[in-house]
């Protein structure tokens, strides 16, 4: 997910909550939101969708606990909402007849997600805004799957711990020339050699 001021993740995704969530509209509210509170009607600008439509969905998120009131912004005309903060085991989901499907519709918009972020930043590689704080960091390992458990589950660690952070701070007003940024950290099973999609 993204490092912003998104709540860290404090539970899992559980079945009915990812059959909840793998509806098109509610996987890009979702991603919005991880750019920032919104309200339904400046949602519906953005993904051009009718401030109907968004409530709605937006209400069935808030069921499953995907997103909740945003503390910032109370007492006005119209909710803001804000991204909570969740994670997902892709495998289960994967393995499970009964998820098999959503957990697929939910990497392919992963995926596309990052790769529309990941286009719209090198499109703007020639100003400050888009070179502050870069990094692509990448390598390619010989783990087992228990290596590779223990990657993630520090990797989420590290990143939760830099969320709540970045939350405490912004709960104590602090001040200073910050920029949001967005992290990914994908942990990928590479084909072995001499199987179909391995390199030759």
């Amino acid at each position: 997910m993204a490092a912003d001021n998104t709540p860290a993740p404090t539970d899992r995704l559980g079945a009915s909550a990812l059959k909840a969530f793998t509806h098109p509209l509610r996987m890009a509210l979702l991603s919005a939101l991880q750019e920032g509170p919104a309200t339904a009607t400046m949602l519906a600008r953005r993904l051009g969708e009718s401030s109907g439509q968004t409530s709605y969905h937006l209400r069935q998120l808030e069921r499953h606990g995907l997103v909740e009131d945003d503390p910032a912004h109370v007492g006005g005309r119209e909710r803001w909402w804000r991204a909570v903060g969740f994670t997902v085991d892709g495998g289960a989901m994967l393995a499970d007849p009964a998820t098999t499907t959503n957990a697929q519709d939910l990497v392919a918009f992963a995926v596309a997600d990052q790769a529309r972020t990941l286009g719209e930043w090198a499109a703007r590689l020639g100003t400050d805004h888009a070179r502050r704080g870069q990094a692509a960091l990448s390598a390619t390992l010989d783990l087992t799957e228990e290596e590779a458990v223990d990657l993630v589950t520090r990797g989420q660690r590290l990143l939760d711990e830099v969320s709540a952070e970045a939350e405490a701070r912004a709960a104590a007003g602090a001040t200073g020339d910050r920029r949001r940024v967005r992290v990914y950290f994908n942990v990928l099973p590479l084909p072995a050699p001499g199987t179909p999609g391995a390199d030759t």
